[in-house]
Parts: C-alpha cells; sequence; structure tokens
C-alpha cells in the first residue's frame, strides 16, 4: 500500500494539444515519460447522487486505475484521493491511497460486493515534459475533454506550494489560460454525466 503527499496546479492548454508539445519542445523540453491512466470512478449505492454536488460525491469515490504504456500495464490499483479545497475551490492539500490489485476486474466485483457501483470511466494519454532548471510538466490528453497540464509539488526543490508553482507558471509564459489553476477534470467529466452546469 503506497501513500502519496502532494499538491498540484492543473490547467486548460490554449489552443491544440499539437501545438502546445511543439512549444514545449521548442523551449528546450524533451519528453521523458508517456503513459496513459485508464480510471473506473466507484461509489456506495447508498448515495444519493442527486443531492451531493460533483467534488462531494467524487471526495466519496475510488478510483480502479490501470496505469501503462505502449510496453503494457506498468501498474493496477485501487485508489481513494482525500483533496482539501478553500472557499473558491482551490486545492490546499491531496493525498492519496493506493493498494495495488492484480486483476481489475475482481477488484470491480470486490467492491461490488460491498454496494459500490460503478460511477464512470475516464481516459487520459499522458506525457512528461522536463527540461533542466524546470519544473516537469505533464500534459494529459483527456478523451473527449479538453487537453491540461499537471504540475506537482512533490520531489521539486524550490517549489512546494502552489503559490510558488504559479509565479514559476507565469514566468514560463507557456500557452494556458491563467483563470482557473485547479481545473477538476473528475468533476467537469461527471457534471457532465448528470447534466449539470459546471
Amino acid at each position: 500500500m503506497d501513500l502519496k503527499t502532494s499538491n498540484e496546479i492543473t490547467l486548460k492548454i490554449k489552443g491544440s494539444i499539437e501545438e502546445f508539445k511543439s512549444f514545449l519542445e521548442k523551449r528546450g523540453y524533451k519528453i521523458t515519460e508517456t503513459f496513459y491512466l485508464d480510471d473506473i470512478f466507484m461509489v456506495s449505492n447508498d448515495l444519493n447522487l442527486n443531492r451531493l454536488s460533483s467534488r462531494e460525491i467524487l471526495a466519496k469515490a475510488l478510483l480502479i486505475r490501470e496505469v501503462g504504456t505502449e510496453k503494457g500495464v506498468r501498474d493496477k490499483c485501487i485508489t481513494y484521493k482525500k483533496k482539501e479545497f478553500d472557499e473558491s475551490g482551490n486545492i490546499l492539500s491531496q493525498s492519496s491511497l493506493n493498494l495495488r490489485v492484480d486483476n481489475l476486474d475482481t477488484a470491480e466485483k470486490l467492491l461490488t460486493a460491498i454496494n459500490y457501483k460503478r460511477l464512470m470511466h475516464a481516459r487520459e494519454n499522458d506525457v512528461v515534459y522536463e527540461k533542466e532548471g524546470a519544473v516537469g510538466i505533464l500534459v494529459k490528453d483527456i478523451v473527449g475533454e479538453d487537453p491540461l497540464i499537471e504540475i506537482e509539488t512533490e520531489d521539486i526543490d524550490g517549489y512546494r506550494t502552489t503559490e510558488e508553482l504559479i509565479e514559476w507558471l507565469k514566468k514560463e509564459e507557456l500557452p494556458v489560460y491563467h483563470d482557473n489553476y485547479f481545473v477538476k477534470k473528475a468533476e467537469i467529466i461527471l457534471d457532465k454525466l448528470l447534466n449539470r452546469n459546471s
């Protein structure tokens, strides 16, 4: 079982994902990793989805997650994410607890047996870009959604808070929208699924 604690900012990209990747490469960034995330969100059958906000629903969700590369599956786990938000929706802190599993179908059957149901499915293809002296940038190509970038504080010298990451990001002048530094992918997908305005 793994416990991960970090913070992050997540923003929408201006233009196409190809244009953004080309911009990074022209600025000296190189691809250091590619992978995909395939997530099944599970929630208790007892949850009244109509009485809860998407954020409240997702706060109670468990993820069945597969992480893989073109060479094959790298990891399978059941994940619980805990996020704390301020009144504006900014993420103050987050952590995740990951329980490795051998078989995703068996994991879903286990959760179904303890009164959980499948809420939604999300898939993304991710590319990590890095260059010396800069923060690593995760480019997220989310199936059916706008592309995002994510930057985490984990293991980065000198950038321990989201405020420090935001200041660095402004100096880099990346083609991203600066109106929301905490885009919540799962909330956007769930709002659409539940026909809610986000």
